[in-house]
């Protein structure tokens, strides 16, 4: 996994104009520029359609990927929901700080 490059991304499309801009085109303009990280397919086919529950599981870092929510159009609530969707459907978080030891329904310290 190349958890890495998929950060560097998120953290670069929160704050750089020219790719919020290329990335919004679509088409040949985002496929050229996700063609600038090392991503794994299944990081960019998530980054491409925009999930952002599996972008999560991937292991990306929340801080980061709260940004780029609204950058798909995404109110708070729903990223939060997608999120928690992401884990449900794709299974625990894999890498990164947000990695799970614990099943989606498991109790941790009796909570």
């Amino acid at each position: 996994m190349s958890l890495y490059a998929l950060q560097k991304f998120m953290f670069e499309i929160n704050r750089t104009t020219d790719v919020q801009k290329r990335f919004r085109e679509g088409g040949a303009a985002r496929s050229a520029l996700l063609d600038d990280y090392d991503l794994t397919a299944e990081e960019r086919e998530a980054v491409e359609t925009g999930d952002i529950g599996k972008i999560y599981v991937l292991g990306c870092n929340g801080q980061l990927l709260m940004h780029f929510a609204p950058l798909l159009g995404m109110p708070w609530a729903e990223y939060i929901a997608a999120m928690r969707e992401g884990v449900r459907k794709y299974g625990p978080v894999r890498a990164g700080v947000y990695a799970m030891t614990t099943a989606h329904d498991d109790r941790v310290a009796g909570v």
